[in-house]
């Protein structure tokens, strides 16, 4: 160890459950960052400061100005760049000795296992179901620590997925993934942009304890935090031996379409319409009912011109209001409520119905710039 290593991590080396032989560890060690967004952010940052020898960084987006409200691992400088360059060139400002491994990619079916192999810890700061099932499967069958994080406008909750270590995995906590459209996703429902720093810190800490292999870590153990009561909850953990990942007798050996089984509608299914074929119907002056299933809050910040606000969680309740003759278009801020809708209206036997694919945030970034984004 260097002169200069040991004045930057002289605050673990004094630590007699740290000390050099744990900052050794935690200088060699390997940790795969799903995502580098509002839980990455914290998560990589942390990691970085504390040594960790090779992060890698998987993500696919670019840093919009939306994301700063949270994501402190980019600045106003980032917009538009690449988050996994924005990630690499701010942690190396935070501890130029650590390997940055980008990956410009989405996780998916087709490079996950090839990713989590190369790596001793996986941290999941990702934002949607089909890749929390799939970090999940991967992580059990290569047997690597699963570090889970999730937010939801005040609440969090983080624990590590890990049945070699004799806890449970992701599906034997959540066996089906919910219904689309019901668990609204951060950009639907809003988060406090304080809450990812707390719940990705948390994770940034059983990281470090698993590499260094001290303290008790959140194996078996979920815990749930409330920003607004300031409350944090503990719930114990059970595997199950029937979980087809990771039970007595697994039936999903290999990954599986995760899209598929998490409901996610491809936009060639006849359900969605596109806000160019949108526009062109409007142009034309085709007879439209337009259905806007947001929240008044959201309908105060940005509307489409003619449509009828009627809140997804009031639809059942006010179908009377649509009028049946017209085709349907529903719309929401993303496009992920307005596919429930679809499925609500269609089984109250209305016809001609679509989802606008992308919501009217797609519609304010490639049709009319004039409509507030948020």
């Amino acid at each position: 160890m260097t002169n200069e290593q040991r004045i930057r991590y002289s605050r673990h080396l004094i630590m007699p459950e740290v000390g050099a032989d744990g900052q050794r560890r935690l200088n060699e060690a390997r940790v795969l960052c799903i995502g580098a967004g509002g839980l990455g952010s914290p998560a990589a940052l942390y990691l970085a400061a504390a040594g960790v020898g090779t992060m890698g960084i998987v993500d696919l987006d670019d840093v919009d100005l939306s994301n700063l409200q949270r994501q402190i691992l980019h600045g106003t400088k980032d917009i538009g760049r690449r988050k996994v360059e924005s990630a690499r060139d701010r942690l190396r400002d935070v501890n130029p000795e650590i390997k940055i491994e980008i990956h410009d990619a989405r996780f998916t079916s087709a490079n996950a296992r090839e990713l989590v192999n190369r790596y001793d810890v996986v941290v999941d700061g990702s934002d949607n179901f089909a890749t929390r099932y799939l970090s999940n499967d991967v992580c059990v069958w290569a047997k690597k620590p699963n570090v889970y994080g999730s937010v939801f406008r005040f609440e969090g909750q983080a624990t590590v997925f890990a049945p070699h270590l004799g806890g449970p995995c992701y599906r034997c906590l959540f066996p089906e993934p919910p219904a689309p459209g019901t668990v609204p996703n951060c950009a639907e429902a809003g988060v406090l942009g304080v809450l990812p720093g707390i719940i990705g810190s948390i994770q940034a800490n059983e990281a470090i304890k698993l590499t260094l292999g001290k303290g008790e870590t959140l194996v078996g153990r979920l815990l749930h935090f409330d920003a607004m009561k300031m409350k944090f909850r503990e719930f114990n953990l059970r595997r199950d031996p029937t979980c087809p990942v990771c039970g007595e007798s697994p039936s999903i050996t290999a990954p599986i379409d995760y899209e598929h089984f998490c409901g996610i509608v491809p936009a060639e299914s006849g359900v969605t319409i596109s806000v160019q074929e949108f526009k062109r119907k409007i142009d034309k002056g085709d007879p439209l009912f337009v259905l806007d299933v947001r929240e008044q809050v959201e309908y105060d910040i940005a509307r489409l011109e003619n449509s009828i606000l009627i809140p997804l969680g009031d639809l059942a309740e006010r179908l009377g209001e649509i009028d049946r003759t017209k085709p349907i278009v529903a719309f929401c801020h993303k496009g992920v409520r307005s596919l429930l809708a679809v499925d609500l209206l269609q089984d109250a036997g209305f016809e001609n119905v679509r989802s606008l694919d992308g919501g009217i945030d797609a519609w304010a970034s490639e049709i009319d710039p004039a409509i507030p984004r948020y």
